[in-house]
């Protein structure tokens, strides 16, 4: 196949499930990436390669035995990573905070699974600014993520090492939150996509602090996915929403079907005038 570390997540399950590559492959190859350019990026900053790998050959061995079923696992194969604040067992969960530097999650965060249930083999987390909370990203434990475009240049917040990885061709999908435009933020500064679903409607569990006990979550929090395509992100949305646990004895998520399928007809709003944060000339022009 040709160079594949910026194709689509779709793109390389397709390629997985014609043989014309192997997840091992695919996955050695993501990591040996990460090895050689992320040193100036320092977007991957917790990394769990040899799991990484084991579930590659897992994978490799299933598909030698049997074909695998595309509509249930979509990301077949795909090496992806997720943002530092998602739990994965066994692997540090810190928000960039110092005083969480050693706590290690004991199961992984409920969309974390969805990816896993869908075929993704995960590489490790991605940076974060320190307890999520700026339009950069940087943290005592980790140090500052640049922009792969320009290593001068901010990669926003807080999901910016989700977007500096994706950007960079260091993984094929992400994983990130938002609240104020942590999802968002990052992708625009990094030219990445990036979605954040209507509150309530992906699960929030194991994306909280380390010492915050699962629940609903809090108001206008969110998690969501992140690509190079939105393509991957309408991929994912179609198995990531679910109630959180302690609701999903009473309810369950059922999302309409998406009213446009191009950008003909969609209406957009503009805020061009903020006191607060100045925008362009430029960009007030061309809006």
């Amino acid at each position: 196949m040709s160079e594949p570390a910026f194709h689509s997540a779709l793109e390389l399950a397709d390629q997985v499930r014609h043989r014309h590559i192997s997840v091992s492959e695919l996955t050695q190859y993501y990591i040996r990436r990460i090895e050689a350019h992320d040193a100036e990026i320092n977007a991957v900053v917790v990394r769990d390669f040899e799991r990484a790998m084991q579930t590659a050959r897992d994978l490799d061995t299933e598909l030698a035995r049997t074909s695998s079923d595309t509509a249930e696992r979509p990301f077949l194969g795909v090496p992806m990573t997720v943002k530092e604040s998602f739990n994965v067992a066994g692997l540090e969960t810190t928000w960039g905070a110092p005083m969480w530097q050693h706590m290690v999650s004991s199961s992984d965060a409920a969309l974390v699974e969805k990816f896993k249930q869908a075929g993704a083999v995960l590489l490790g987390k991605t940076n974060v600014p320190f307890m999520l909370g700026d339009y950069q990203t940087y943290n005592e434990i980790y140090g500052v993520t640049n922009n792969p475009w320009d290593l001068q240049r901010n990669v926003g917040g807080s999901s910016g090492g989700s977007a500096a990885a994706l950007a960079a061709g260091l993984t094929a999908m992400e994983a990130g939150s938002d609240i104020g435009g942590s999802l968002r933020n990052p992708a625009h500064f990094c030219g990445v996509y990036a979605h954040k679903p209507t509150w309530g409607v992906v699960p929030i569990a194991g994306q909280q602090p380390p010492v915050v006990p699962i629940s609903n979550g809090a108001d206008i929090a969110v998690v969501g996915p992140m690509a190079r395509s939105c393509r991957d992100l309408e991929a994912a949305m179609r198995f990531l929403p679910g109630p959180m646990p302690l609701q999903s004895a009473a309810w369950r998520v059922q999302l309409p079907a998406a009213r446009f399928d191009s950008l003909q007809g969609v209406r957009v709003g503009l805020w061009l005038h903020e006191p607060a944060a100045p925008v362009s000339r430029e960009i007030i022009e061309r809006g």
